[in-house]
């Protein structure tokens, strides 16, 4: 085999570097070019080298070299007419330059549609940023709206209770007066923490179980508490669930079954809290004005979200059982 074969056949084998080398695989093909047959090779490697977005200046000197080296041997060996010698030269300025601009172009190509896919994933971004703002200020709303509207009626049962304590001189009449200007007021500290819109970062000042029991006990209903909550061994989101099952299981036996006992039974597991809230069959009529709330679906979800499980229904003996299971890694 000849110069031209053997170099044109090594420049063929060598063009796997241009993935990884693609200045070094057009090098090792100039040989081939001066030989005459290394015009496929030289293209592919071109390519590539377009494709990897030198600067302008850089890949101009490529191309002139490819074009020195592909035009010099022919200007040597061969007699040609300034004629002749202007098309070779266009002939091959373009036939080399040609590829590395199409390498380049491709390259931009990619660049630009990578850009726009980045775009287009923040324009996602900053539309969902826009609709958790509009749902956050559309709760803020919301909130201050439900604050305003109860948060005025509680603070009036408030004050009127607070007028009625100072003005009757019955000292039971106080005392129950007292008693319901404090729920009034706990009620809407609750209500401002729910909401969000309470002045501290504590979710109102923390009350026990216990305490819920004793405010139930000085309202007149028969409470019987079984167990208690060790607050070192149960996790907050636990305890506050758990605080809130036995409110909504006291709210419900008080509205539902008034004069009727109530048990509450807390048994601290291992794995999970249980409580169990039972009430007697009930001593008088429901009293209606309170009743068609939603109260235990939502305790239901509550609990559901945390991973944990209620059950309440009926029980044999004509009153009600609930019964909840909160797991301890809540």
């Amino acid at each position: 085999m000849g110069y031209k074969v053997l170099s044109g056949l090594a420049a063929g084998l060598l063009l796997p570097l241009r993935h990884r080398w693609p200045r070094l695989a057009v090098l090792l093909c100039m040989p081939a070019m001066a030989g005459g047959l290394g015009w496929a090779a030289i293209l592919v490697a071109m390519f590539r080298l377009g494709r990897v977005r030198p600067k302008p200046p850089e890949l101009a000197g490529w191309v002139l070299l490819t074009c020195v080296v592909a035009v010099a041997p022919v200007l040597i060996t061969q007699s040609l007419t300034p004629g002749s010698i202007l098309l070779t030269l266009a002939f091959v300025v373009l036939s080399a330059g040609a590829p590395a601009v199409l390498g380049l172009l491709v390259a931009l190509r990619e660049q630009l549609a990578e850009s726009l896919q980045r775009l287009a994933d923040a324009g996602e971004v900053v539309a969902q940023a826009k609709a958790e703002m509009a749902k956050s200020e559309e709760r803020a709303r919301i909130a201050r709206e439900i604050h305003d509207a109860v948060g005025h009626h509680v603070t009036l049962i408030a004050v009127e209770s607070a007028a009625l304590g100072a003005s009757s001189g019955e000292a039971s009449v106080r005392e129950a007066a007292t008693r319901v200007r404090g729920l009034a007021k706990q009620a809407l500290e609750e209500m401002r923490t729910t909401l969000g819109l309470s002045s501290s970062t504590a979710e109102a000042e923390a009350k026990t179980i216990t305490d819920l029991v004793g405010q139930a006990r000085a309202s007149g209903v028969d409470v019987e508490l079984t167990g208690e909550l060790e607050h070192h061994e149960v996790p907050g989101a636990v305890e506050r669930a758990a605080y809130r099952v036995v409110q909504e299981a006291l709210t419900n036996a008080s509205k539902h079954a008034p004069g009727a006992g109530v048990r509450v039974d807390l048994s601290n597991r291992a794995d999970a809290l249980r409580i169990v809230v039972t009430n007697d069959a009930p001593d008088a009529e429901p009293i209606t004005e309170l009743t068609g709330g939603a109260g235990l679906e939502g305790l239901s979800e509550r609990i559901r979200m945390a991973g944990g499980e209620l059950d309440a229904g009926p029980s044999e003996d004509g009153g009600f059982r609930l019964v909840a299971l909160l797991p301890q890694d809540s």
